[in-house]
C-alpha cells in the first residue's frame, strides 16, 4: 500500500497488514485485533475462488449474490466470535465499518451482503450508523441538509434503512437542521447525533455521551437491563486527558525526517505515539515537518530556500525521529540528520530503516568505513551494514517480510531502553521489515562504541541500538508506535519525549526499578508481581508493596 495513496500501512500482532482505521480502533479500545478483522474485495473474492476450485459449489455459477455476499455475512459471524479484550469471551457487541461513499461500485456487494445480513438477523440485532457530512456554504453561512438527504436515500434505495445519523460537521448543528434532517431522513431526533470540530480527538467520546449516543445504540439494539437504570459511561480518564491536553502549554519541538511528509497520515501511529508520550509528560507536542530529501547537498544546489529551511528546522528541534521506511530516495539526508544528532547530543529515536541508516551513519562517520551501505540501496556495497534477510522472497513485495508480535532479549540491564520498560528480560514489539543489521559486523561496531542493547531469540537479529555516552540516541528494528495507547505511551516514545524536555533521569529514575513489568502479548509473566487496571494506567506492584504507573 503506498503511503501517498493510503497513509501508513498498521500492522497487527499476527502480522496483518491493514488499514489505519484499525490502528484507531485499536488504540481508543485498547484491544488485540487479527487480520480477519480486516475484510478486503481480494479476501472476499479469493476465498470464494478457492471454494470453486475445491468443488464445494458442485459446478453451479458462481455469482456476487449469493456466493460473494454469503462469503462476506460468514466472515463477519465467524470474526465476531473471536476475543479480542484479552478474555476468552466472545464481544456483546461486533462493530462493522463499511468504509467508502454511498455509490461508490467497490462497495456494492458489501452493502448488499450487510442489507440480507440486517433482514436475516432481525430487528434488535442490527444497528445502522450512517456518517455524513453537513457543509457549510461560506456565501451564506448556511449548514446545508441536501449531501445527507442524498445518501440516506441512496441507501434506502439500496436496501439499508439507517437508525442513527452521525453528523460531522465545523460548527454544532443546529435544531432547525436537526429537525429537518429527521423529517426528510425520517431518523428520530434523538438519533442524531452530531460531530462537530472539537480542540483534540480525545472529546469525542465525551461529545458522544453528552448527546445519549449510548442509549440511542442500546434502544436500537434492546440491551437494555429490564428493572436496571442504565449507568453513565465511564470516562473519567478520557475527560482528565482531554482537558488536561487543552492545557498544555511548555512546547517540545520534534523534528519529523521523513521520505512522505507531505501526508501526515503516513506516520499517523508515529505521531499519535508521540502525542500520548507529550501529554503524559506534560509537554505541548509541536512536530517539525522535514523532508529528508530537503536535507542533502544536491537540495543546496537546486532549491537552496528549502535546504536552508531544512536545516533551521532540523536544529531548531529539541529531538529527532527517523521512522521506517523503504527506497533509496531521501536515504542521504536521514544519515545527515543522524550523524548532526549523533555529534551534537540531540535525542534521536531511529526506526526501523531509521535504525539501519543509523548504524550506517556511525560505520562511515566514526569507523571510516566509507563503503559502508545497505544492499537494500546499493547491492553491490563495499561494506555490507544492513543486509536482505535471509528468509525474505526476491521476488514478490506483499507479506513477505517479517511481520507482526516478535519478542526482544535485552542484553545490556543498565541501558536506557531496558530501564524504560522497567528492566524487562524481554519485550513484544511489532517488526514490518525485510532488511536487517548484518550480524557479522556486529562484534566491529561494538567494539568501535555502538552498543546492541536488544537481540532476538537467536541473537544474531539486532533488534535495539544505543550510544552509551549519548544523551538519548536509540534505534529500533521493531515499530514501538503500533502498540501505544493514549492511557499506556510506549516507553521509547516516552523516553525520546523526556531526553527532548530535560526529563530522562527522573522518568529513568521512576521505570528503572527491580521491576520485571514484560509489555505486549507475549506469555510468561513473572508471577511475583499483580497487574491492576487504575484509571486506564497499568499499575505494577513490587513485593514490598510500594507502586509504579507505566
Amino acid at each position: 500500500m503506498s503511503p501517498f495513496e493510503h497513509g501508513e500501512v498498521f500492522v497487527l500482532d499476527d502480522g496483518g497488514e491493514v488499514d489505519l482505521d484499525l490502528g484507531n480502533y485499536e488504540r481508543f479500545l485498547d484491544i488485540k485485533l487479527t487480520r480477519d478483522n480486516n475484510i478486503t474485495t481480494g479476501k472476499i473474492y479469493q476465498a470464494v475462488i478457492d471454494r470453486e476450485r475445491r468443488g464445494d459449489y458442485l459446478g453451479k455459477t458462481v455469482q456476487v449474490v449469493p456466493h460473494i455476499t454469503d462469503a462476506i455475512q460468514e466472515w463477519i459471524e465467524r470474526v465476531a466470535l473471536n476475543p479480542v479484550d484479552g478474555t476468552e469471551e466472545p464481544a456483546d457487541v461486533c462493530v462493522i465499518e463499511l468504509g467508502g461513499t454511498i455509490g461508490d461500485i467497490e462497495s456494492m456487494p458489501f452493502i448488499e451482503a450487510l442489507g440480507q445480513f440486517s433482514y436475516r438477523v432481525g430487528h434488535g440485532n442490527f444497528c445502522l450508523v450512517h456518517v455524513s457530512l453537513v457543509p457549510v456554504l461560506n456565501v451564506v453561512g448556511e449548514q446545508k441538509t441536501k449531501p445527507t438527504q442524498h445518501s440516506v436515500r441512496g441507501l434506502r434505495g439500496l436496501g439499508l434503512m439507517p437508525d442513527i445519523l452521525a453528523c460531522r460537521s465545523t460548527q454544532p448543528l443546529e435544531e432547525n437542521v436537526k429537525l429537518k434532517l429527521s423529517q426528510f431522513c425520517q431518523v428520530p431526533i434523538s438519533n442524531i447525533v452530531n460531530l462537530h470540530d472539537v480542540t483534540n480527538i480525545w472529546h469525542i467520546p465525551l461529545l458522544l455521551r453528552d448527546q445519549k449516543a449510548h442509549e440511542a445504540i442500546l434502544n436500537v439494539l434492546g440491551l437494555w437491563c429490564v428493572g436496571r437504570v442504565p449507568q453513565e459511561p465511564k470516562l473519567a480518564e478520557w475527560t482528565e486527558r482531554a482537558s488536561k491536553f487543552d492545557k498544555l502549554k511548555t512546547p517540545v519541538r520534534i523534528a519529523m525526517v521523513g521520505k512522505y511528509t507531505g501526508i501526515s497520515d503516513s506516520y499517523l501511529s508515529v505521531l499519535k505515539a508521540l502525542l500520548h508520550a507529550s501529554v503524559a509528560l506534560d509537554r505541548k507536542l509541536v512536530v517539525d515537518w522535514v523532508p529528508s530529501c530537503d536535507l542533502e547537498d544536491s537540495t543546496a544546489k537546486e532549491t537552496p530556500d528549502a535546504y536552508e529551511k531544512a536545516w533551521v528546522l532540523l536544529k531548531g528541534a529539541h529531538g529527532i525521529l527517523v521512522p521506517g521506511g523503504f527506497g533509496d530516495r531521501g536515504v542521504q539526508g536521514k544519515i545527515l540528520a543522524a550523524k548532526y544528532a549523533r555529534e551534537n547530543k540531540v535525542p534521536y529515536l531511529g526506526i526501523c530503516l531509521g535504525m539501519q541508516i543509523a548504524v550506517i551513519e556511525y560505520a562511515r562517520s566514526v569507523m571510516k568505513l566509507h563503503g559502508a551501505n545497505s544492499t537494500e540501496f546499493d547491492p553491490a556495497a563495499k561494506t555490507p551494514c544492513v543486509i536482505f534477510m535471509p528468509e525474505g522472497s526476491t521476488t514478490h513485495m506483499g507479506a513477505t517480510m517479517r511481520l507482526g508480535s516478535r519478542r526482544t532479549f535485552f542484553q545490556v540491564n543498565n541501558c536506557k531502553s531496558a530501564k524504560l520498560y522497567s528492566n524487562a528480560s524481554y519485550v513484544d514489539e511489532r517488526h514490518r521489515h525485510r532488511y536487517e543489521v548484518n550480524p557479522d559486523m556486529v562484534p566491529e561496531f561494538e567494539k568501535a562504541g555502538l552498543s546492541f542493547v536488544g537481540r532476538d531469540e537467536s541473537g544474531r537479529r539486532m533488534e535495539i541500538i544505543e550510544l552509551p555516552n549519548h544523551r538519548f540516541f536509540v534505534g529500533t528494528q521493531f515499530h514501538p508506535e503500533f502498540n501505544s495507547r493514549p492511557g499506556k505511551p510506549s516507553p521509547l516514545f516516552l523516553g525520546l519525549i523526556a531526553a527532548a524536555s530535560g526529563q530522562l533521569d527522573h522518568l529513568l529514575q521512576r521505570t528503572g526499578g527491580a521491576v520485571r513489568c514484560i509489555t505486549g502479548t507475549g506469555t510468561g509473566k513473572p508471577k511475583l508481581f499483580k497487574k491492576k487496571p487504575f484509571n486506564g494506567l497499568v499499575t505494577t506492584y513490587y513485593a514490598n508493596g510500594s507502586s509504579i504507573h507505566i
